[in-house]
């Protein structure tokens, strides 16, 4: 998959999931702002992610992710390794 077609994924996913215009989704956007996101949505969060990318996450995880691009290339860098770790 490309980077752009990740993007475009990730917003389809969060902006249904969330219920958010996905124009008001963008690279420099603050996340949890843009999402209306509480402690509780990252629960749905976690979920999300291991139903729509296949890797698990935890809560501290999302230390250090503001934006929309800190959490595409969270979710890069999780695919990359899971696609590296041998079976």
């Amino acid at each position: 998959m490309t980077e752009t077609a990740l993007i475009e994924k990730i917003n389809s996913v969060l902006a249904d999931e969330f219920e958010v215009d996905i124009e008001k989704i963008q690279p420099d956007a603050q996340l949890m702002d843009t999402l209306d996101m509480d402690s509780l949505d990252l629960v749905d969060m976690v979920v999300l992610i291991e139903h729509n990318f296949g890797f698990t996450v935890v809560a501290k995880d999302f230390t250090g992710i503001k934006t929309f691009n800190d959490f595409y290339h969270f979710i890069k860098s999780r695919l990359d390794e899971k696609r590296e770790t041998p079976k």
